[in-house]
């Protein structure tokens, strides 16, 4: 502080000539200095630290506080000297613990990197796969794709090795082969991966990748010379256990012969059992996984009404490219478009109508299956409530049955103290009455009684035999008519245009057609 005090007052002191008008006191190679315009140098005197870039200051330490500046680096220098002792003492002294140190250090590293897997599963929604039983995709996303991603389902079967994917442009074909590499890699790598329930992932040996246009002019590799060079390692390679990834496959030369290269290349992987997912646009290798075993198709959706995709994978079914109606789409003269439509092949458009047809057919499924579930949803709603319009019933009728039981009781109390008094008042009688009228007396209350301890349950007579056609009254008071005696006890009732299906001890016999209810034993 007293440095910076002095170097402020003699730059306080100097002419408005000799310094700028906001200099301020600064740092330069750990020396406090001022600074000064160069033609004020001289008078200023002391040693130059630095100068700016136009050379029109100079950064100058005045010879009056060069013995405080050189206290202060002194103290500096002994400051930095004791840090060292202190920490060279501390390192002895925990040098005796360095593997302990190391060790935790170690578990650390571990915990961090085990938090980091945890919360990474969480954000994507993750969840771990079965490992090595087959490839089974469930709600599988792209992995930087985030809540954006439109999940997809891949299965493969025991004898099904290869999936031919086609579609049409930008309709994500490529990000689905991507998908799968990077969902079986994070797995493999500890990570869980952005895939649904019960997916599991088989362990691959090695992975190949054919992706992307691996031209190079220093190389003297054309586009389809550089996808045939990355075949060759393919095929040299891939053999069971290994995952092989082919964007489209077949391209960048004749479509007949990239075609057949391409036809070869699959089946030879195939028959070697290697996992391949391949693209493409080449009509003639839609039809090689109905003539190859372990080869499948596999194809995007593509609205074909906006002509935008849906990116919703749909396997066993090859898809259109769709390439003229997205041309027609964007403007290319009809007069062009019918030209190329001609000179299309007779079996290209034949194939590419049954896609079409196949595609309808598929959206009208779509549509019935949603319509089905929508009726599916509103049956179940009405059982539920049909159920709980039962189980109602069965409450009021239960809740009848206590208040039915409560009043015998207490009916029966109040006859029993009845007897109680009745005896009493015969006792005093007895005198003036004769023994069979006191008999007699006695008789009617013991049948009183006898009456409110009567059946519990509340049914009529013979209510549990009832027989088709008998009418009969249901817990709510409402009067129907016996449609039905099920195998399991149960009565199917019918009351008006409604069929109700009850227990048998919830229902009463109704005598008659005026539908007056049979008298019960306790109504005598």
């Amino acid at each position: 502080q007293l440095l910076i005090r002095r170097l402020e007052t003699i730059l306080g002191g100097l002419d408005q000539t000799e310094r700028s008008a906001d200099a301020a006191v600064t740092l330069r190679g750990g020396r406090y200095v001022i600074p000064v315009r160069s033609t004020a140098r001289a008078r200023v005197g002391g040693i130059v630290h630095d100068e700016s870039a136009t050379r029109a200051t100079v950064f100058v330490e005045p010879p009056e506080v060069i013995e405080l500046g050189n206290d202060l680096r002194a103290a500096e220098a002994a400051e930095a000297r004791e840090v060292l002792r202190v920490l060279r003492e501390l390192t002895d002294l925990i040098r005796p613990h360095q593997s302990t140190i190391a060790a935790a250090q170690e578990m650390c590293i571990a915990f961090d990197d085990l938090c980091a897997r945890a919360r990474s599963a969480v954000e994507v929604n993750g969840f771990v796969p079965e490992i090595g039983a087959g490839l089974r995709i469930r709600a599988g996303r792209h992995p930087l794709l985030g809540s954006e991603a439109v999940p997809f389902d891949l299965d493969l079967y025991p004898d099904e090795f290869t999936v031919l994917i086609s579609g049409p442009n930008t309709g994500g074909k490529t990000v689905l082969i991507k998908a799968v590499g990077l969902l079986a890699l994070l797995a493999q790598s500890g990570i869980v991966p952005p895939i649904g329930p019960h997916s599991a992932l088989p362990v691959f040996t090695t992975v190949f990748a054919d992706i992307g246009d691996r031209q190079s002019i220093a190389a003297s590799l054309s586009t389809f010379s550089a996808h045939v060079a990355v075949l060759r390692e393919i095929l040299e390679g891939a053999g069971p256990g290994a995952l092989v990834l082919l964007d489209e496959i077949g391209s960048g030369t004749d479509p007949a012969e990239g075609g057949a290269l391409a036809a070869a290349t699959l089946k030879a992987l195939t028959r070697r059992r290697a996992i391949t997912l391949a693209t493409t646009h080449l009509g003639a290798l839609k039809q090689l996984a109905a003539e190859t075993v372990g080869i499948v198709n596999a194809s995007l959706q593509f609205d074909a009404e906006t002509l935008t995709p849906t990116y919703r994978m749909l396997k066993g079914v090859p898809g259109r490219s769709y390439g003229l109606a997205i041309a027609r789409r964007l403007g290319v003269p009809s007069d062009v478009l019918a030209e190329a439509e001609r000179a299309v092949p007779d079996a290209e458009r034949t194939l590419d109508g049954l896609l079409a047809s196949v595609e309808a057919r598929g959206r009208d499924l779509e549509t019935r299956a949603a319509a089905l579930e929508t009726r599916a949803a509103q049956i179940d709603v009405a059982q539920r409530a049909l159920a709980d319009l039962e189980q109602r019933e069965a409450d009021l009728v239960a809740r009848d049955k206590r208040a039915d039981k409560d009043a015998r009781e207490r009916a029966r109390q109040y006859l029993l103290e009845a007897r109680k008094t009745v005896e009493a008042a015969l006792g005093q009688a007895r005198a003036a009455m004769s023994e069979a009228t006191a008999r007699e007396a006695r008789r009617v209350v013991e049948e009183a009684i006898e009456k409110t301890a009567g059946r519990p349950d509340g049914l009529t007579a013979g209510a549990a035999d009832l027989r088709v056609g008998e009418r009969v009254r249901t817990g709510q008071g409402k009067v129907g008519v016996v449609a039905e005696v099920r195998g399991d006890g149960r009565i199917v009732v019918e009351i008006g245009s409604i069929r109700l299906v009850v227990a048998p001890e919830l229902l009463e016999r109704v005598d008659g057609p005026s539908g007056r209810p049979a008298i019960r034993p306790s109504d005598a």
